[in-house]
């Protein structure tokens, strides 16, 4: 069994963290589950976990690296980047709705593990940006409705009013009681809703990709883990 150090584990979860720009998933109701997988989202995001840290683990393995925390040199901490992330040009390129691009490298043991786990690398690393994006792309469309502008326009005068000293960062207890008082907090909460129902229209071909990928993905997590763990009195394969 291989075992890794607490910091070569939050390396992985950087790693993960790093594609992200939301940082919240918001797909909808979920299915039920492939069969063998946990029915919690939490137990199934913890199964992906531990089989995309399984899969670099083995691929760094196989060119002679290891995920340990040790003091490197400069040359080959930079060696070991890049066999994690990839080098070069990043290939993997995606262009949000609200502007932002997130991109990626696609030839190193991160890109592998997950190309091994969904099937598919560069469409996963689409579908997971843009799902992983959807609050965003939400709160983005609401900022341009009349109703959030002249909320936050009555918000500002009152969290910030005319005249010195006038701060740019409002004490935190006024912005709150300011955005209950003025209704943006009202507003927001309607407006994210609906925008979100919308965005999710929208991105409609990207939600089917992120499923699919992802019972793919579950699926191939369940296989790895019990040839991890095989069952009592079974042979490995």
């Amino acid at each position: 069994m291989v075992r890794t150090t607490s910091r070569a584990r939050r390396v992985l979860l950087a790693a993960t963290a790093s594609l992200l720009l939301a940082g919240c998933t918001t797909v909808g109701p979920a299915g039920p589950a492939p069969p063998g997988v946990p029915a919690s989202r939490a137990a199934q995001d913890e199964l992906l976990k531990a089989a995309e840290h399984r899969l670099v683990v083995d691929c760094l393995d196989a060119r002679g690296l290891t995920l340990a925390a040790r003091p490197r040199a400069p040359d080959e901490d930079r060696a070991f980047q890049a066999a994690l992330f990839g080098a070069g040009p990043r290939e993997l390129s995606v262009t949000l709705a609200t502007g932002a691009t997130v991109t990626a490298n696609d030839d190193g043991c991160l890109a592998t593990a997950r190309h091994r786990l969904y099937g598919d690398q560069r469409q996963w690393f689409r579908a997971q940006v843009t799902v992983d994006n959807l609050r965003a792309e939400a709160q983005a469309r609401m900022r341009s409705d009349p109703a959030h502008r002249a909320a936050l326009a009555r918000w500002t005068r009152c969290a910030s009013p005319p005249g010195p000293p006038r701060s740019d960062r409002p004490d935190p207890v006024v912005a709150a009681r300011c955005a209950r008082e003025t209704g943006l907090d009202d507003i927001r909460t309607r407006l994210e809703a609906a925008e979100l129902v919308t965005v999710r229209t929208l991105r409609r071909a990207e939600l089917t990709t992120y499923r699919q990928l992802r019972d793919r993905a579950l699926r191939r997590a369940v296989e790895l883990s019990a040839s991890t763990h095989p069952q009592k009195g079974s042979t490995p394969s």
